[in-house]
């Protein structure tokens, strides 16, 4: 028995060793014809470049490729520790559709096969413009909460719908990144606009094994293969920091997302004709009170010298807008933008401080305004940022009216496309939350503890929210009987079953011994309960959830998106929609 063991212990061994090697892109990647790439091969030991063998549908493959790739005869890793030899080819691109198969040996011990498949896209364009919405941590129960706080419901009907609920539901999107069923707004977002699925924190890239962050394998983003193949103008707006996440990934290539000043850089080099959102820090010359740079670089200056009018509140926002100022930089706070909520009724957050904040709707009216002069069309990525923001602490209140605000942007870009049926409107999120809305709390209810307070089932009626002015928003949030609203996982807080109005929700804050702890704060609040988490002690927030989001579109290209599909996979209509395979430049 002792040796049978043995025996299948080495073959197991020797199975694993077979497999060793690591191949960029990875196995059932789908790249745009054209469209530049890193390739690069990683194995586990080290070689002589003889003792490597690459074939592309079993050609060599430096025949198919046109080029020769660098031989790195011993990575480093951390602490200069061998990692073992690679390939490297830079910006690679394959001229024609089809299938590839790509296979490494090295030696005995390392051999890998991958699949490509290389597609094209129609000749003509089937949409002038794309204005792409992303709402960040975009779940079910955010868009009903939504729904019911804006127009409020009467037995048992909606009184009105949300703009969104009139975009037809296309697709479920699978989230998981490459090396978790787990994903954040980088791989997602990445994703979407590159075709290629990546790796939590990364942006723009395939994240390979080596420490830096930024000598991954790059693959082309959007906003890079419309500068290449169209005349197109690019606009991004959110109102997150610019280079976080989400709006970064139109044009970053990172491994780590949080290289947010390198970002910026990245943003220059690219060039969108409209910026706008928070995140000022990361763009002033390190100097300057408040910057977070390290380096001597003035992006605004930059920017400036590059034709683009700054603006840094909503009144230089409007007067750019009037002006029909050309290219657009828009900054609005040093970091994230403050919620609707705060900005425009509490007032809290770090509002005092920045009191002028121009609105989502306000941000995508004028971006929509200066990108449709452009005659050969647009890209327009808006995204509602603080729904996750929001929904990471907790605080359901202000994710849900900023799930309004979003949908108030929506309806400016549904308005647009009514005279301009050239356009593709595409609503979706980059992950969920494990959030639902359960029924309703009723102070009204006479109990000692305020759980007992939360009604379900036939107790839990309507909620009281109104809305006499008509904005589009409640009149007041904490109302006698409000939305039960929780999630299913969580650190340790005090659940106080109250809108927060007095700022943010803090759940947890860092204790003694560098573990999160119930934020006291909120201990004394009547009626709060203390509840210990189901997440580890390292966690301060909720997390995102592995659930399925939902894609919704309208327009020509539309037809694109059906029943499940990866996020990588919506790149893919996108540049369908714009015929991305073929040069829309004049004379070429």
């Amino acid at each position: 028995m002792r040796a049978r063991l043995a025996v299948l212990a080495a073959a197991t061994f020797l199975a694993g060793a077979a497999n060793a090697a690591t191949i960029y892109p990875l196995d059932r990647a789908k790249i745009l014809v054209g469209s530049p790439f890193d390739f690069k091969v990683e194995l586990d030991q080290v070689y002589d470049a003889a003792d490597i063998d690459v074939t592309v549908n079993g050609k060599a493959y430096a025949d198919v490729f046109g080029h020769e790739a660098e031989f790195v005869s011993d990575e480093k890793g951390k602490d200069d520790a061998s990692l073992g030899s690679a390939l490297i080819l830079r910006d690679l691109s394959l001229a024609s559709a089809g299938d590839y198969t790509v296979s490494v040996k090295a030696g005995d011990a390392e051999e890998k096969t991958v699949n490509w498949t290389v597609y094209n896209t129609p000749s003509v364009a089937k949409a002038k413009n794309v204005i792409f919405f992303l709402g960040d941590g975009l779940s079910v129960a955010h868009r009903t909460a939504a729904r019911i706080m804006s127009k409020g419901m009467t037995e048992g009907k909606a009184d009105g719908r949300l703009a969104m609920d009139d975009i037809p539901p296309a697709a479920f999107i699978g989230t998981s990144s490459t090396h978790s069923i787990a994903t954040d707004s980088a791989n997602t977002m990445s994703a979407y606009m590159t075709g290629h699925k990546t790796r939590v924190n990364a942006l723009g890239v395939y994240a390979d094994r080596t420490p830096a962050s930024q000598d991954d394998p790059k693959v082309e983003t959007i906003a890079e293969a419309l500068r290449r193949q169209t005349g197109k103008s690019i606009g991004v707006v959110s109102t997150a920091e610019i280079e976080d996440a989400t709006p970064a990934a139109i044009v970053a290539h990172t491994r780590l997302r949080g290289d947010k000043a390198d970002i910026v850089g990245m943003f220059y080099e690219v060039q969108p004709d409209v910026i706008l959102g928070g995140g000022s820090a990361y763009f002033l010359k390190s100097d300057v009170p408040g910057s977070k740079r390290k380096d001597d670089k003035d992006y605004i200056q930059m920017f400036t010298d590059a034709g683009y009018t700054v603006a840094i509140d909503a009144a230089s926002l409007e007067d750019a807008a009037k002006n029909n100022a050309g290219k657009i930089l828009g900054l609005f706070h040093t970091g994230n933008m403050d919620t609707k909520l705060d900005r425009s009724f509490l007032k809290k957050g770090t509002v005092e401080k920045f009191p002028d904040q121009p609105g989502l709707v306000e941000m995508t009216e004028t971006a929509i305004d200066r990108l449709s002069q452009n005659k050969d069309g647009f890209f327009l990525m808006v995204e509602g940022a603080s729904i996750d923001k929001m929904s990471h602490p907790m605080d359901w209140d202000r994710a849900v009216v900023d799930t309004i605000e979003f949908d108030q942007a929506i309806a400016k870009a549904v308005e647009f496309a009514k005279s301009n049926p050239d356009t593709l409107i595409v609503v979706t999120g980059d992950h969920t939350h494990g959030v639902s809305l359960i029924g309703t709390i009723d102070d009204n209810v006479e109990a000692d503890e305020m759980r007992e307070k939360v009604m379900t089932y036939d107790d839990a009626g309507f909620p009281d929210y109104a809305d006499t002015d008509g904005d589009g928003y409640p009149d007041k949030i904490d109302v006698d009987r409000r939305f039960a609203i929780f999630s299913n996982n969580f650190p340790d807080y005090y659940e106080t079953f109250r809108p927060k109005m007095d700022g943010p929700f803090e759940p947890s804050i860092k204790g003694e011994n560098g573990e999160y702890v119930a934020n006291e704060q909120y201990k004394d609040v009547p009626g709060a309960v203390l509840r210990v988490g189901n997440l580890p002690k390292n966690a301060d927030t909720a997390v995102h959830a592995v659930d399925d989001i939902v894609l919704q579109a309208t327009g020509p290209g539309s037809e694109g998106f059906s029943g499940y599909m990866e996020q990588s996979d919506v790149y893919e209509v996108l540049a369908d929609a714009f015929a991305l395979g073929t040069s829309q430049k004049a004379g070429q």
